[in-house]
């Protein structure tokens, strides 16, 4: 049973995951500016946060849902602003000629910018309630061990998409010039802020 739990687990870590969304462009622009380590650890972030919220949708922490769904439109203003900001400033920069190693700082930042940026979508616990529905997993329902099993398959199936994103990206690294990590800045930033820009005319419209 507890094998069944984890396989479903990872499916839906998975599933969260693959949709490209504004930290899907992110962790592509990072991989070819600056390395595999620098878009997977941004995936991983991302995997981290869904797995915070798979782990309150699982254990059925209603007190800390309620808290975070009840703060939805202030959380969701602060994550479409850093978007739009994170959007021009990707807009703006300029490829260096030549890659740098990305280490300590570099890398950490990468991370937490995303684990941070998935974090103002508390409504992701309202997704993993209903996809746990749909597997027939009922939450609060679970063993203890079993929502272990689950939230550990969750975490491993939303970083194996991340691992496969950026390690299919930086093999087409090696043939991206300047002029295309040029483009790649363009249009990364147009839909980053793009996407930021929808998160603050939905909560404007609601």
């Amino acid at each position: 049973m507890d094998l069944g739990v984890f396989i479903k687990g990872v499916i839906i870590g998975f599933s969260i995951a693959a949709p490209v969304g504004p930290i899907g462009v992110l962790c592509i622009r990072r991989t070819l500016a600056e390395g595999r380590a620098s878009g997977f650890l941004s995936g991983l972030g991302a995997a981290t946060a869904d797995t915070l919220y798979g782990c309150i949708a699982s254990f059925g922490l209603t007190f800390v849902a309620n808290f975070l769904t009840s703060q939805h439109t202030l959380l969701r203003f602060a994550g479409g602003l850093c978007l739009c900001m994170l959007g021009l400033k990707t807009f703006f920069s300029e490829p260096a000629s030549q890659s740098a190693a990305v280490r300590g700082k570099g890398l950490a930042a990468a991370y937490f910018s995303t684990f941070l940026l998935t974090l103002t979508n508390p409504l992701t616990i309202l997704a993993f309630a209903a996809i746990f529905a749909a597997f027939g997993i009922k939450g609060a329902g679970v063993s203890y061990w079993g929502a272990i099993m689950l939230i550990g398959g969750v975490f491993l199936g939303s970083t194996l998409w991340w691992f496969l994103l950026s390690s299919l990206v930086s093999t087409l690294r090696a043939k991206v010039d300047v002029r295309v990590l040029h483009w790649v800045n363009r249009i990364s930033g147009v839909v980053i802020t793009v996407f930021g820009v929808l998160v603050l005319f939905n909560i404007f419209e609601t």
